[in-house]
């Protein structure tokens, strides 16, 4: 597979997932979403969002080995969040974006664990 292919779509469903994470945990506790209302719901976002920010770090570790340096730095800068929270935490909101980038970036894990 194409590195930079690789790198952008890893990249891109890891940051989304951390993102919409993250803009999860930030809701008052009123406005939160009924499965994060237990205790246990709100540890599987947490839990969902480190595991999209590692496999972030492992993309970004994949891109600086194999691209030019300056390709993994501005789509983590600029790129990645721009599309996510541009067009897919809008389009998706938070909770459906969570759940749709959740097993995306499982799959990074893999592919990127497999042509590293």
């Amino acid at each position: 597979m194409e590195p930079l292919i690789l790198f952008l779509c890893t990249g891109f469903v890891s940051m989304s997932a951390a993102l919409s994470a993250g803009q999860l945990n930030k809701l008052a506790d009123a406005d939160k979403p009924a499965f994060m209302q237990s205790r246990n719901g709100a540890v599987m976002v947490i839990l969902a969002g480190n595991l999209g920010a590692l496999t972030l770090i492992g993309a970004l570790a994949y891109g600086f080995r194999l691209l030019e340096w300056w390709i993994p730095l501005s789509s983590v800068f600029l790129s990645f969040p721009a599309i996510s929270v541009g067009i897919t935490q809008r389009l998706f909101g938070d909770k459906l974006n969570l759940f749709i980038m959740l097993p995306l970036t499982l799959v990074s894990i893999g592919l990127l664990y497999h042509f590293w």
